[in-house]
């Protein structure tokens, strides 16, 4: 437990690290190319760790709490109105307020930028060190009385596509699906079929679909089941149901109150939920079939959850093992040929934060999907010992996250500094200072809220 809380820790730094070093160098490369004078270069807030100045005339700063960071420059305030008549003329030439309106946007601009350009390269450098890998998209079950099954959908079916955008591995086709959330309407799924040679497009409705949920499984939801290990019995718990039932090491389960069972998951939730009911099960037993009567003892979760357990498992097996070979899917890059798909992913992903965020503020998905430092600790920590790939593959959609999210029109953010230049644009000066007091006051409440709201989310779900 303590080396978990030890992992999340340096993962959450040193993510938070990158991202915010990546956001704050973009303002301070082209404010430099701009010809601003830079004060001070900070990495988090609070009081410094580590302060030096470099030869450039530049504070650079390390404080404490590693949720942002900034660039001070000459002539820069929290407004856009700043008074430069006490300015020298040298000082002038480098004050950020006394320069063209398009550099003021190209510096503003530049940090989420950069957090998109950190993306595509992350994701540029996975698919030229991995590639892209996974399994086939190929039904192996469908859930009886399912969404899926009342739209057509059956076992062995390959989805090709999801509403138009071609899937070739799973993880695709949940993506994509995920971009549903919380919608009305028909998903259209492109297949081919196990049975013919034709593809066929099949209509799947949805009615505020997993609005409400906070951890949401789109494939299962639907009642599609992507692999199934078989219900085969590895072993027995000494004193359980099973061992009193006589269910035995290398049983098969063919079915339960004659109801077939699809798999080892299947045969899992028929279990979890007969708590001390009597279960008639015909298991395959030496190339026969035997009847087995197995009544599930009570057992309850820390939650409280009251469930049936037997006291059996099944054979630890990893999913190259369990799938032939022609179930993997496995795309290589050159150099080249991996930036086109980087820069669609980034392009993708960052469609996708958006119009999450338009949902959540509609009321189509829950804003308790709002994450805090807490759960991307616990994700960056867990993500970080699946390996480097699945790593960089969360650090690059949190740096998309942070650029879309900096790029809203909220005053104290970059979207913000952007809306009342492009206003100024269009009237020939700058917003009214009034005008701009309000609208900070605004944003560091309703940043204030979200970073509160965040907070209660990450604590609710430890507790």
């Amino acid at each position: 437990m303590i080396l978990e809380v030890l992992i999340s820790i340096i993962a959450l730094l040193v993510t938070l690290g990158i991202l915010v070093t990546v956001h704050e160098f973009g303002h301070f490369w082209v404010a430099r190319r701009c010809g601003v004078k830079v004060l001070r270069f900070s990495i988090g807030f609070g009081k410094a760790v580590k302060t030096w100045v470099g030869k450039d005339g530049v504070e650079y700063v390390i404080a404490p709490i590693p949720l942002g960071g900034y660039v001070k420059m000459l002539g820069q305030e929290d407004t856009t109105v700043v008074d430069t008549s006490g300015l020298s003329a040298d000082q002038r030439q480098y004050s950020f307020a006394c320069k063209p309106l398009w550099q003021k946007v190209a510096i503003v601009a530049a940090g989420p930028i950069a957090n998109f350009l950190l993306a595509i390269f992350v994701f540029w450098l996975i698919n030229i060190s991995y590639g892209v890998s996974g399994i086939a998209p190929v039904v192996s079950n469908v859930i009886e009385g399912s969404i899926a099954e009342t739209a057509g959908l059956r076992a062995g079916d390959e989805i090709l596509a999801v509403d138009g955008d071609e899937t070739i591995i799973w993880q695709q086709v949940t993506l994509q699906l995920l971009a549903r959330l919380g919608e009305t309407g028909e998903i259209t799924l492109t297949v081919d079929p196990a049975d013919s040679s034709r593809t066929r497009e099949i209509q799947v409705p949805i009615d505020a679909w997993m609005g409400a949920e906070t951890a949401p499984n789109p494939v299962r939801n639907l009642g599609i089941i992507q692999f199934e290990i078989p219900a085969d019995i590895a072993g027995i718990v000494s004193g359980g149901a099973a061992e009193a039932a006589d269910l035995r090491s290398g049983d098969e389960i063919i079915s339960v109150d004659g109801r077939s069972i699809r798999g080892w998951t299947h045969w899992v939730e028929v279990i979890r939920a007969s708590p001390e009911l009597a279960l008639n099960v015909v298991v395959q037993r030496g190339g026969r079939s035997t009847d087995l009567l197995i009544t599930p003892e009570r057992a309850t979760l820390d939650d409280g959850t009251v469930i049936g357990s037997i006291g059996a498992y099944v054979q630890e097996t990893t999913l190259a093992e369990l799938l032939p070979p022609e179930m993997h899917r496995q795309i290589n890059f050159n150099v080249l040929s991996a930036i086109q798909p980087a820069v669609m992913e980034t392009w993708n992903k960052s469609i996708f934060v958006l119009d999450s965020v338009k949902k959540m503020v509609v009321g189509l998905i829950s804003v308790k999907n709002i994450n805090g430092p807490i759960t991307i600790a616990q994700v960056a920590g867990q993500t970080a010992t699946y390996g480097l790939d699945v790593y960089l593959g969360f650090l690059a959609l949190l740096s998309i996250s942070l650029g879309v999210l900096n790029l809203l029109p909220i005053p104290v953010l970059d979207g913000g500094h952007l809306l009342y230049y492009a206003i100024e644009a269009v009237i020939r000066r700058p917003v009214p200072e009034r005008i701009q007091a309000f609208g900070l006051q605004l944003g560091l409440l309703l940043i204030s809220g979200i970073m509160v709201l965040a907070m209660y989310n990450d604590v609710n779900r430890l507790l």
